[in-house]
């Protein structure tokens, strides 16, 4: 019988916690929603004691979604297990995760508790969220450099005080392939218990073996992977989704193991990470990358041309890339409009979505000749993801050559008021945003700031990405132009934007 492998997805959380990675409430909703659409079997929406903010953004992912479990984090505390439980009253499926260290250096370092005082401690808390919810994960942190006796000892206590699924995280991806193998193989062979629970197992790449290892963990017997998407995640990210999945699709052979992710959503659901967070996936990172389906040598072109399996051993298709890129033009109707959105699998726009999307698409189509599935993408999820526009551009006019100073004049529109301001600068990019901080009134950390293309071409649309920083937080903006100033303008205004949306979200002014 083939084993089903449940994916745990912890993309919002420990995803989240990748530097320049955070998102607003927003973001969060619309990556829970795509999570569901792809069918994973549990969304981690965050670590409830971590802020009355975090809090509050598990709830509203637990309203969004229906058919998910939800799972919230909880340190082996009361007034965690407490909070994670309030996160997680509007779930339908609700699920505490619990964790303790149990290494020898976490715990005389961190915890500063014998391990008698962390045994004790996971069966009172376990047993504790377990009486406020049936659906009870136990994570033993850093399990990998942990004594295979005493985590039995855990793991026995845990199961007794009714936790339904144990985690053998290796959290700092510390561990091998083989080692991992025989690390699970000899805690089952000691802990029978363990075949009445899940199995899970929780993977960092910091060694760059977070999906070796994780597949080592389902033949060990492992019935639940944790991952994200695109492996992002502290360090040097998490086992990647996409990689674990597609692996068991292509090689059932020999794991006998498969999800029940929908594979034709992990492209959309990778570029959609992306554009939240602006980091971009590496040209020759596995599956999603821009690289993953290109051929460039001769003999891999010829061979590929006669019969594709000579070198892909995966279809674009398999992943939801589709291959049939040239959509639209200018005189593309509203109707031919429609029902792309609904081939690219945007069915669930409210009208006045669906009218704002038009539009723009209307004004991309008088700018360039062909308006691809990729520009679609672009102006759906930008519409999708906006915050309320407290700024927005009027216009800007800039001045620049390689033998003058840039000059720049902004004019930004708030509530009926039109402030206009000029700056100059090394560049046309460089004086808008000081004419656009003049606005503002102040000056803005520039954390990064990149531009690409969304499309091939002369006329492709440009993607600015502008991400700022203030008291420690990064906000990310993104604009869209088939003119790179104009994008960078509107994406370091998007910034200001999402920045004050989540001021005034957390209650702040």
């Amino acid at each position: 019988m083939e084993k089903i492998i449940k994916i745990f997805d912890t993309t919002l959380r420990d995803g989240e916690q990748s530097p320049g990675c955070s998102m607003n409430l927003k973001e969060k909703i619309e990556m829970a929603q795509q999570l569901e659409r792809m069918n994973v079997d549990i969304i981690e929406a965050g670590f409830a004691a971590a802020s009355p903010g975090d809090l509050h953004s598990i709830q509203e992912v637990s309203k969004s979604v229906r058919s998910c479990t939800v799972a919230s984090l909880a340190r082996a505390h009361r007034g965690d297990i407490d909070k994670a439980w309030e996160s997680l009253k509007y779930a339908v499926h609700p699920r505490i995760h619990v964790f303790i260290a149990t290494s020898p250096l976490h715990m005389e370092y961190k915890l500063k508790m014998t391990e008698e005082e962390v045994v004790k401690a996971t069966g009172e808390m376990v047993a504790y969220a377990k009486s406020k919810c049936e659906d009870i994960e136990f994570s033993a942190e850093d399990a990998t450099r942990s004594n295979i006796d005493f985590i039995v000892r855990v793991f026995d206590t845990a199961i007794k005080a009714g936790a339904t699924t144990i985690n053998i995280p290796d959290t700092v991806g510390y561990t091998t392939p083989d080692e991992y193998y025989s690390f699970i193989t000899a805690i089952i062979e000691k802990c029978p218990a363990l075949k009445t629970v899940d199995i899970s197992v929780h993977c960092h790449n910091d060694l760059g073996l977070g999906v070796a290892n994780s597949i080592a963990a389902i033949k060990a017997g492992a019935s639940q992977i944790e991952c994200t998407v695109n492996g992002i995640g502290e360090r040097a990210g998490n086992a990647a989704l996409e990689e674990i999945v597609m692996a068991l699709k292509v090689r059932k052979d020999i794991l006998n193991a498969d999800t029940k992710i929908d594979t034709k959503q992990i492209f959309r659901t990778s570029r959609l990470l992306s554009r939240i967070t602006g980091i971009k996936v590496q040209p020759n990172k596995a599956v999603v990358g821009d690289n993953a389906f290109s051929h460039e040598s001769g003999i891999h072109q010829h061979g590929v041309l006669n019969n594709r399996e000579t070198y892909e051993i995966m279809t674009p298709e398999s992943i939801g890339l589709d291959t049939n890129k040239l959509v639209l033009g200018k005189h593309s109707g509203r109707h031919a409009f429609n029902e792309k959105l609904i081939h690219l699998g945007y069915d669930d726009l409210s009208q006045e979505e669906l009218d704002e999307v038009f539009k723009k698409f209307k004004e991309l189509a008088d700018k360039k000749k062909d308006v691809y599935d990729k520009d679609i993408d672009a102006l759906v999820l930008k519409q999708k993801m906006d915050v309320p526009q407290i700024y927005e551009l009027e216009k800007y006019v800039t001045n620049s050559g390689n033998i003058i100073t840039s000059t720049t004049t902004v004019a930004i529109r708030k509530d009926n008021e039109v402030f206009e301001e000029v700056a100059t600068g090394e560049g046309p990019i460089y004086a808008s945003f000081k004419a656009i901080e003049k606005v503002l009134g102040r000056e803005m950390e520039l954390e990064d700031f990149s531009l690409s293309s969304v499309t091939e071409g002369e006329d492709a649309l440009g993607d600015a990405v502008v991400k700022l920083r203030e008291d420690g937080r990064v906000y990310t903006g993104r604009g869209l132009s088939t003119d790179i100033i104009e994008s960078s303008i509107i994406a370091y205004i998007n910034a200001v934007n999402k920045m004050l949306y989540s001021k005034i979200s957390r209650g702040e002014n």
